[in-house]
Protein backbone atom coordinates (compact mmCIF):
# COMPACT_ATOMS: atom_id res chain seq x y z
CA UNK A 1 0.00 0.00 0.00
CA UNK A 2 3.12 2.35 0.95
CA UNK A 3 4.85 1.46 -2.58
CA UNK A 4 1.26 2.25 -4.20
CA UNK A 5 0.77 5.73 -2.17
CA UNK A 6 4.15 6.78 -3.44
CA UNK A 7 3.91 6.00 -6.94
CA UNK A 8 0.71 7.90 -7.14
CA UNK A 9 2.67 11.11 -5.49
CA UNK A 10 5.37 10.46 -7.87
CA UNK A 11 3.09 10.77 -11.26
CA UNK A 12 1.30 13.89 -9.58
CA UNK A 13 4.86 15.41 -8.97
CA UNK A 14 6.08 14.38 -12.50
CA UNK A 15 3.19 16.06 -13.91
CA UNK A 16 3.56 19.31 -11.69
CA UNK A 17 7.41 19.54 -13.40
CA UNK A 18 5.86 18.92 -16.67
CA UNK A 19 3.76 22.02 -15.66
CA UNK A 20 6.65 24.16 -14.36
CA UNK A 21 8.44 23.06 -17.67
CA UNK A 22 5.63 24.51 -19.93
CA UNK A 23 5.37 28.04 -17.80
CA UNK A 24 9.49 28.11 -17.82
CA UNK A 25 9.96 27.23 -21.25
CA UNK A 26 7.08 29.44 -22.69
CA UNK A 27 9.52 32.76 -23.41
CA UNK A 28 11.69 29.46 -25.63
CA UNK A 29 8.67 29.47 -28.38
CA UNK A 30 7.26 32.55 -28.13
CA UNK A 31 9.85 35.74 -27.42
CA UNK A 32 10.36 35.82 -30.93
CA UNK A 33 6.92 36.36 -31.85
CA UNK A 34 6.06 38.60 -29.03
CA UNK A 35 9.73 40.64 -29.61
CA UNK A 36 8.77 41.30 -33.11
CA UNK A 37 5.13 41.66 -32.54
CA UNK A 38 4.32 39.32 -35.22
CA UNK A 39 1.71 38.14 -32.43
CA UNK A 40 0.62 39.72 -29.37
CA UNK A 41 1.48 37.80 -25.86
CA UNK A 42 -1.68 36.00 -25.75
CA UNK A 43 -2.36 34.74 -28.75
CA UNK A 44 1.25 33.97 -29.23
CA UNK A 45 0.93 31.73 -26.06
CA UNK A 46 -2.29 30.14 -27.04
CA UNK A 47 -0.81 29.59 -30.19
CA UNK A 48 2.41 27.57 -28.47
CA UNK A 49 0.06 25.46 -25.89
CA UNK A 50 -2.22 23.84 -28.51
CA UNK A 51 0.96 22.89 -30.79
CA UNK A 52 2.73 21.97 -27.65
CA UNK A 53 -0.18 19.48 -27.18
CA UNK A 54 -0.02 18.51 -30.64
CA UNK A 55 3.87 18.00 -31.07
CA UNK A 56 4.03 15.91 -27.68
CA UNK A 57 1.80 12.91 -29.84
CA UNK A 58 4.98 12.79 -32.45
CA UNK A 59 7.30 10.74 -31.11
CA UNK A 60 8.64 8.68 -28.05
CA UNK A 61 12.52 8.30 -28.63
CA UNK A 62 13.02 10.91 -26.10
CA UNK A 63 10.95 9.44 -23.19
CA UNK A 64 12.71 5.96 -24.11
CA UNK A 65 16.51 7.94 -23.52
CA UNK A 66 15.17 9.33 -20.47
CA UNK A 67 14.04 5.85 -19.16
CA UNK A 68 16.69 3.71 -19.83
CA UNK A 69 19.62 6.33 -21.07
CA UNK A 70 20.75 7.72 -18.04
CA UNK A 71 20.40 5.56 -15.07
CA UNK A 72 20.32 1.75 -14.47
CA UNK A 73 16.34 1.22 -14.43
CA UNK A 74 16.60 -2.08 -12.29
CA UNK A 75 18.76 0.16 -9.17
CA UNK A 76 15.64 2.91 -9.26
CA UNK A 77 12.93 3.27 -7.10
CA UNK A 78 9.69 5.33 -6.66
CA UNK A 79 10.96 7.36 -4.12
CA UNK A 80 14.36 8.10 -5.98
CA UNK A 81 11.97 9.28 -9.06
CA UNK A 82 10.47 11.25 -6.64
CA UNK A 83 13.58 13.07 -5.17
CA UNK A 84 14.92 13.36 -8.62
CA UNK A 85 11.95 15.62 -9.73
CA UNK A 86 11.90 17.91 -6.73
CA UNK A 87 14.98 18.56 -7.65
CA UNK A 88 14.41 19.62 -11.43
CA UNK A 89 10.94 21.43 -9.80
CA UNK A 90 13.63 23.50 -7.24
CA UNK A 91 15.63 24.39 -9.98
CA UNK A 92 13.49 25.67 -12.37
CA UNK A 93 11.06 27.81 -9.67
CA UNK A 94 14.55 29.02 -9.05
CA UNK A 95 15.67 30.01 -12.37
CA UNK A 96 11.95 31.32 -13.09
CA UNK A 97 12.00 33.40 -10.26
CA UNK A 98 15.08 35.58 -11.42
CA UNK A 99 13.66 35.23 -15.24
CA UNK A 100 17.03 33.34 -16.12
CA UNK A 101 15.96 30.87 -19.05
CA UNK A 102 17.43 27.39 -17.46
CA UNK A 103 17.17 24.05 -19.29
CA UNK A 104 14.36 22.43 -17.53
CA UNK A 105 15.68 19.58 -18.97
CA UNK A 106 18.76 19.20 -17.41
CA UNK A 107 17.37 19.74 -14.29
CA UNK A 108 15.39 16.86 -14.58
CA UNK A 109 17.95 14.88 -15.76
CA UNK A 110 20.51 16.23 -13.34
CA UNK A 111 17.64 16.08 -10.33
CA UNK A 112 17.77 11.98 -11.40
CA UNK A 113 21.44 11.43 -11.64
CA UNK A 114 21.58 13.41 -7.84
CA UNK A 115 19.34 11.38 -6.58
CA UNK A 116 20.05 7.80 -8.33
CA UNK A 117 23.64 8.55 -6.89
CA UNK A 118 22.71 9.57 -3.44
CA UNK A 119 20.70 6.17 -3.63
CA UNK A 120 22.73 3.53 -5.42
CA UNK A 121 26.20 4.98 -5.76
CA UNK A 122 28.20 6.18 -8.72
CA UNK A 123 27.56 2.50 -10.16
CA UNK A 124 23.73 3.49 -10.83
CA UNK A 125 24.47 6.51 -13.66
CA UNK A 126 24.88 5.49 -16.89
CA UNK A 127 28.46 7.76 -17.38
CA UNK A 128 28.26 6.68 -21.43
CA UNK A 129 24.57 7.66 -22.02
CA UNK A 130 24.71 10.92 -20.06
CA UNK A 131 28.00 12.09 -21.98
CA UNK A 132 26.59 10.78 -25.53
CA UNK A 133 22.66 11.88 -25.01
CA UNK A 134 22.76 14.88 -22.41
CA UNK A 135 26.17 16.67 -22.74
CA UNK A 136 27.19 16.74 -26.10
CA UNK A 137 24.08 17.35 -27.29
CA UNK A 138 24.32 20.47 -25.11
CA UNK A 139 27.23 22.06 -26.06
CA UNK A 140 26.61 20.71 -29.86
CA UNK A 141 22.71 22.04 -30.65
CA UNK A 142 23.14 25.78 -29.19
CA UNK A 143 26.46 26.10 -31.33
CA UNK A 144 24.61 24.23 -34.40
CA UNK A 145 21.49 26.79 -33.80
CA UNK A 146 23.82 29.62 -33.51
CA UNK A 147 25.29 29.12 -37.24
CA UNK A 148 22.39 28.45 -38.77
CA UNK A 149 20.41 31.36 -37.56
CA UNK A 150 23.18 33.68 -38.46
CA UNK A 151 23.73 32.21 -42.16
CA UNK A 152 20.02 31.98 -42.56
CA UNK A 153 19.86 36.22 -41.72
CA UNK A 154 22.78 36.84 -43.70
CA UNK A 155 21.22 35.16 -46.90
CA UNK A 156 17.61 36.84 -46.14
CA UNK A 157 19.35 40.10 -45.70
CA UNK A 158 21.02 39.80 -48.84
CA UNK A 159 17.89 38.47 -50.23
CA UNK A 160 15.88 41.71 -49.40
CA UNK A 161 18.45 44.17 -48.94
CA UNK A 162 16.83 46.28 -51.40
CA UNK A 163 13.25 46.08 -51.52
CA UNK A 164 10.65 48.22 -49.17
CA UNK A 165 10.52 47.82 -45.14
CA UNK A 166 7.13 47.65 -44.90
CA UNK A 167 6.33 44.84 -47.02
CA UNK A 168 9.20 42.89 -45.83
CA UNK A 169 8.33 43.13 -42.19
CA UNK A 170 4.90 42.54 -43.02
CA UNK A 171 6.13 39.18 -44.64
CA UNK A 172 8.09 38.01 -42.08
CA UNK A 173 6.10 38.78 -39.83
CA UNK A 174 3.58 35.93 -41.18
CA UNK A 175 6.66 33.56 -41.54
CA UNK A 176 6.74 33.74 -37.89
CA UNK A 177 3.61 31.83 -37.65
CA UNK A 178 4.83 28.90 -39.32
CA UNK A 179 8.43 29.13 -38.12
CA UNK A 180 6.85 29.79 -34.57
CA UNK A 181 4.67 27.13 -34.74
CA UNK A 182 7.06 24.29 -35.85
CA UNK A 183 9.15 25.65 -32.64
CA UNK A 184 6.10 25.31 -30.59
CA UNK A 185 5.41 21.74 -32.04
CA UNK A 186 8.95 20.72 -31.86
CA UNK A 187 9.00 21.91 -28.16
CA UNK A 188 6.26 19.93 -27.38
CA UNK A 189 7.73 16.93 -29.34
CA UNK A 190 10.98 16.83 -27.13
CA UNK A 191 10.57 18.21 -23.48
CA UNK A 192 6.67 16.61 -22.62
CA UNK A 193 8.50 13.38 -23.67
CA UNK A 194 11.08 13.65 -20.35
CA UNK A 195 7.65 13.64 -18.11
CA UNK A 196 6.73 10.30 -19.69
CA UNK A 197 10.15 8.70 -19.75
CA UNK A 198 10.09 9.54 -15.71
CA UNK A 199 6.74 8.37 -15.57
CA UNK A 200 7.40 5.20 -16.76
CA UNK A 201 10.26 4.91 -15.20
CA UNK A 202 8.42 5.23 -12.45
CA UNK A 203 5.89 2.39 -13.56
CA UNK A 204 8.99 0.46 -14.15
CA UNK A 205 10.24 0.94 -10.41
CA UNK A 206 6.67 -0.40 -8.89
CA UNK A 207 6.51 -3.17 -11.28
CA UNK A 208 3.46 -2.15 -13.82
CA UNK A 209 5.83 -1.97 -16.71
CA UNK A 210 8.41 -4.79 -17.51
CA UNK A 211 12.10 -3.44 -18.34
CA UNK A 212 12.39 -5.94 -21.13
CA UNK A 213 9.06 -4.34 -22.75
CA UNK A 214 9.72 -1.12 -22.21
CA UNK A 215 6.32 1.00 -23.61
CA UNK A 216 4.51 4.18 -23.07
CA UNK A 217 1.22 3.79 -21.50
CA UNK A 218 -1.41 5.95 -23.44
CA UNK A 219 -2.59 7.66 -20.77
CA UNK A 220 1.08 8.58 -19.38
CA UNK A 221 1.22 10.30 -23.20
CA UNK A 222 -2.14 12.48 -22.70
CA UNK A 223 -2.02 13.90 -19.42
CA UNK A 224 1.86 14.98 -20.00
CA UNK A 225 1.28 16.54 -23.30
CA UNK A 226 -1.97 18.30 -21.20
CA UNK A 227 0.01 19.15 -18.66
CA UNK A 228 2.92 20.75 -20.59
CA UNK A 229 -0.07 22.62 -22.99
CA UNK A 230 -1.45 24.02 -19.46
CA UNK A 231 2.13 24.88 -18.07
CA UNK A 232 2.88 27.06 -21.69
CA UNK A 233 -0.80 28.58 -21.34
CA UNK A 234 0.00 30.14 -18.03
CA UNK A 235 3.18 31.98 -19.46
CA UNK A 236 6.87 32.03 -17.72
CA UNK A 237 6.66 36.24 -17.92
CA UNK A 238 9.84 37.20 -16.08
CA UNK A 239 11.54 34.33 -19.15
CA UNK A 240 10.01 35.75 -21.53
CA UNK A 241 11.16 39.16 -21.13
CA UNK A 242 14.42 38.52 -20.95
CA UNK A 243 14.07 36.41 -24.01
CA UNK A 244 12.15 38.87 -26.19
CA UNK A 245 13.64 42.16 -24.88
CA UNK A 246 16.95 42.03 -23.00
CA UNK A 247 19.40 39.44 -25.08
CA UNK A 248 19.06 41.74 -27.80
CA UNK A 249 16.34 43.64 -29.99
CA UNK A 250 15.12 41.95 -32.88
CA UNK A 251 13.67 42.42 -36.31
CA UNK A 252 10.58 40.65 -37.89
CA UNK A 253 13.61 38.41 -40.31
CA UNK A 254 15.76 37.89 -37.07
CA UNK A 255 12.77 36.60 -35.18
CA UNK A 256 11.93 33.90 -38.29
CA UNK A 257 15.70 32.74 -38.77
CA UNK A 258 15.86 32.02 -35.21
CA UNK A 259 12.76 30.23 -34.22
CA UNK A 260 12.91 28.37 -37.37
CA UNK A 261 16.65 27.23 -36.71
CA UNK A 262 15.39 26.26 -33.46
CA UNK A 263 12.98 23.79 -34.60
CA UNK A 264 14.96 22.62 -36.91
CA UNK A 265 17.59 21.35 -34.19
CA UNK A 266 15.15 20.48 -31.82
CA UNK A 267 13.70 18.09 -34.33
CA UNK A 268 16.69 16.31 -35.36
CA UNK A 269 17.82 16.03 -32.48
CA UNK A 270 14.13 14.19 -31.00
CA UNK A 271 14.52 12.09 -33.86
CA UNK A 272 17.83 10.35 -32.96
CA UNK A 273 16.44 10.61 -28.69
CA UNK A 274 18.51 13.44 -27.46
CA UNK A 275 16.64 15.00 -24.44
CA UNK A 276 17.87 18.56 -25.71
CA UNK A 277 18.12 22.04 -23.86
CA UNK A 278 15.12 24.03 -26.12
CA UNK A 279 16.39 26.85 -24.17
CA UNK A 280 19.75 26.50 -25.15
CA UNK A 281 18.91 25.62 -28.55
CA UNK A 282 16.57 28.97 -29.03
CA UNK A 283 18.86 31.23 -27.46
CA UNK A 284 21.74 29.87 -29.68
CA UNK A 285 19.46 31.04 -32.48
CA UNK A 286 18.53 34.06 -31.14
CA UNK A 287 21.86 34.97 -30.21
CA UNK A 288 23.47 34.21 -33.95
CA UNK A 289 20.45 35.79 -35.61
CA UNK A 290 21.68 38.75 -33.61
CA UNK A 291 25.33 38.55 -33.80
CA UNK A 292 25.29 38.35 -37.66
CA UNK A 293 23.41 41.30 -37.87
CA UNK A 294 25.84 43.41 -35.69
CA UNK A 295 27.95 41.76 -32.72
CA UNK A 296 27.33 44.76 -30.47
CA UNK A 297 23.66 44.53 -31.25
CA UNK A 298 23.89 41.31 -28.96
CA UNK A 299 23.77 42.06 -24.86
CA UNK A 300 26.98 39.76 -24.12
CA UNK A 301 26.55 40.21 -20.18
CA UNK A 302 22.92 38.52 -20.13
CA UNK A 303 23.98 36.04 -22.45
CA UNK A 304 26.79 35.43 -20.41
CA UNK A 305 24.78 35.18 -17.33
CA UNK A 306 22.27 33.27 -19.15
CA UNK A 307 25.40 30.63 -19.85
CA UNK A 308 26.45 30.69 -16.19
CA UNK A 309 22.55 29.40 -15.25
CA UNK A 310 23.03 26.80 -18.10
CA UNK A 311 26.40 25.27 -16.54
CA UNK A 312 25.06 25.30 -12.97
CA UNK A 313 21.47 23.39 -13.69
CA UNK A 314 23.00 20.14 -13.99
CA UNK A 315 25.08 20.10 -10.99
CA UNK A 316 22.73 22.15 -8.76
CA UNK A 317 19.86 20.14 -9.48
CA UNK A 318 21.45 16.96 -9.07
CA UNK A 319 22.68 18.17 -5.31
CA UNK A 320 18.91 19.44 -4.89
CA UNK A 321 17.74 16.29 -5.72
CA UNK A 322 20.52 13.77 -4.02
CA UNK A 323 19.33 16.21 -0.48
CA UNK A 324 16.04 15.39 -1.23
CA UNK A 325 16.41 11.78 -1.05
CA UNK A 326 18.31 12.11 2.12
CA UNK A 327 15.39 13.86 3.61
CA UNK A 328 12.74 11.49 2.90
CA UNK A 329 15.40 8.39 4.44
CA UNK A 330 14.99 10.05 7.64
CA UNK A 331 11.42 9.30 7.69
CA UNK A 332 12.13 5.73 6.12
CA UNK A 333 11.24 3.95 3.37
CA UNK A 334 7.62 4.42 3.23
CA UNK A 335 5.48 7.12 2.12
CA UNK A 336 6.12 9.56 4.90
CA UNK A 337 8.92 11.26 3.72
CA UNK A 338 7.17 11.77 -0.06
CA UNK A 339 4.43 13.12 1.63
CA UNK A 340 6.33 15.25 3.92
CA UNK A 341 8.24 17.11 1.28
CA UNK A 342 4.99 17.14 -1.14
CA UNK A 343 3.26 19.24 1.62
CA UNK A 344 6.29 21.53 2.00
CA UNK A 345 6.74 21.91 -1.58
CA UNK A 346 3.15 22.48 -2.00
CA UNK A 347 2.82 24.90 0.51
CA UNK A 348 6.29 27.38 -0.87
CA UNK A 349 4.12 27.34 -4.20
CA UNK A 350 1.63 28.81 -2.88
CA UNK A 351 3.46 31.62 -1.26
CA UNK A 352 5.16 31.99 -4.40
CA UNK A 353 2.31 32.53 -6.67
CA UNK A 354 0.23 34.36 -4.32
CA UNK A 355 3.17 36.74 -3.90
CA UNK A 356 3.12 36.72 -8.12
CA UNK A 357 -0.13 37.85 -8.03
CA UNK A 358 -0.32 40.35 -6.08
CA UNK A 359 2.36 41.84 -8.23
CA UNK A 360 0.57 41.26 -11.06
CA UNK A 361 1.28 40.04 -14.75
CA UNK A 362 4.10 42.02 -16.54
CA UNK A 363 3.03 41.90 -19.93
CA UNK A 364 0.79 44.31 -21.42
CA UNK A 365 -1.56 43.76 -24.09
CA UNK A 366 1.52 45.34 -26.88
CA UNK A 367 4.07 43.79 -25.70
CA UNK A 368 7.10 42.94 -22.94
CA UNK A 369 7.38 45.69 -20.58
Amino acid sequence: MSDDVILVIVVVTALLFDFTNGFHDTANVVATSISTRAMPPRVAITFAALLNFVGAFISLAVAATVAKGIVDTGAVTSTTVFAGLIGAIAWNLATWYFGLPSSSSHALIGGMVGATFAAQGADAVNGDGLLGKVIVPALVAPVLAFVVAGTAILVAYAIIGRLRPGPVTHGFRLGQLASGGLLALSHGTNDAQKTMGIITLALVAHGNIDANHFHVPDWVVISSASAIALGTYTGGWRIIKTMATRIIKMDAAQGFTASGAGAAVILASSHFGFPLSTTHVINGGILGAGAAKRFSAVRWGIAGNIAIAWVLTLPLAAIIGAIVWWITRIFGTGAVGPVVVSALLLLGLLAIFARRLQQGSPVTATGVQ
